[in-house]
């Protein structure tokens, strides 16, 4: 197989890689995956006005997110379980990041820590925090955020229960994994995954192990989690996190023009546009279809983002002109990761980077800040 020229190659090598329990994990939604389907279909269903005769040449797509300067408009999203994706996958992944200049957001549920990250990336990361009931764990947290110097603090508002995911179920994935017969059948069945994963120490939520109260082991770590997502989260709790923090905060999750609104009371500086990747609330719109209501809702007043259903550069330079300051992609790099670790995760970036250039110039646009509604077609 020659060098991958769309997601969809680099997805296909990394169902092939990659154990399949983990891959589904990456590759699924909630109940009959509708949500997550519309996320990449309603994308199909915006249309570029192509232009000609226009001057093509000196083209960026540099710009900030937050005021921190990236070099296109996509940020890695935080997703859980990423290093059983490829041994020490967030670090790695957090690598290709910094050094194709866009951000990577370590999640809560990673395999690697915090600490792990920052231990080798020289450049300020994101992490997202996921807020749970033992609330003096979620303010330690915070603060390894900040001795570890991230940038930014990006608070998931949509996970206070857990959506269902028929494919988790069916593949008997829990929250640490447990190896059952079949699942040691799938990974013998991967030996170069195998391999990978015998070569590192980092097989467990490392972010939570040795730094909860009675997490000391697979056991506890498994009967923790399944009791610590806090289904009374309320807006009110925003204010002590953003206080704790004291830096630039993102709210990932919003999906509705009300709760737009209150984001922007809290203060945040950004808000991220998404639906969880169609893994929460199965029926919801999808999070590029409710993009141009939130923006109009609150667009002067606070940064908007929009994370869910990219798969390709047309597809950020859609986001953008609908308004989004700033996007992100969670499926395409972990599949990059499971198709060739630090390298795939490259070459999704470089992929997503050429289309973007290339469909900018053919639309008539020198310069990402250039990009508006005028580069759409509407019905």
């Amino acid at each position: 197989m020659g060098k991958p020229l769309e997601i969809k190659d680099i997805k296909a090598l990394a169902k092939r890689r990659v154990p399949k329990m983990f891959f589904d994990y990456a590759d699924s939604g909630a109940w009959t995956e509708s949500t997550y389907r519309a996320n990449e279909d309603d994308f199909a269903r915006i249309k570029l006005r192509q232009r000609v005769l226009v001057d093509m040449t000196n083209r960026s797509l540099a710009t900030t997110m937050i005021g921190q300067p990236v070099s296109m408009p996509v940020a890695l999203s935080p997703t859980g379980l990423t290093g059983m994706q490829h041994a020490d996958g967030e670090m790695l992944a957090a690598q290709a990041a910094e050094e194709f200049g866009v951000p990577f957001t370590l999640s809560t549920m990673s395999i690697c820590s915090i600490e792990d990250v920052a231990s080798v990336t020289t450049k300020p990361f994101w992490f997202q925090l996921y807020v749970m009931q033992d609330r003096d764990f979620v303010l330690n947290l915070i603060d390894r955020a900040k001795a570890a110097k991230c940038s930014a603090l990006v608070l998931t508002l949509d996970l206070q229960i857990l959506g269902q995911r028929h494919k988790d179920i069916r593949n008997g994935l829990s929250a640490p994994p447990r190896f059952t017969p079949r699942h040691i059948w799938q990974m013998a069945t991967r030996p170069g995954w195998c391999m990978k994963m015998l070569g590192t120490k980092r097989r467990t939520f490392r972010n939570i192990v040795g730094h909860a109260k009675s997490v000391t082991d697979l056991s506890s770590l498994s009967v923790w989690t399944s009791e610590q997502f806090d289904p009374r989260l309320s807006w009110s709790d925003v204010e002590w996190i953003k206080e704790r923090w004291g830096g630039p905060l993102i709210l990932k999750g919003i999906l509705d023009p009300e709760d737009a609104q209150m984001a922007v009371s809290t203060g945040a500086d950004a808000i991220i546009v998404s639906n969880h990747g169609g893994r929460q609330l199965d029926g919801a719109m999808s999070s590029i279809g409710m993009l141009p209501r939130i923006v109009d809702a609150v667009g002067h007043k606070i940064e908007v983002h929009m994370d869910g259903g990219i798969r390709s550069g047309q597809d950020v330079l859609k986001a953008v002109a609908l308004g989004a300051k700033g996007t992100y992609i969670g499926r395409p790099f972990l599949y990059g990761l499971g198709a060739g670790g630090k390298q795939g995760v490259t070459d999704v970036l470089e992929i997503i980077r050429k289309e973007m250039d290339v469909t900018m110039a053919l639309c008539g646009r020198r310069n990402i800040q250039d990009i508006d509604k005028s580069i759409l077609l509407r019905d």
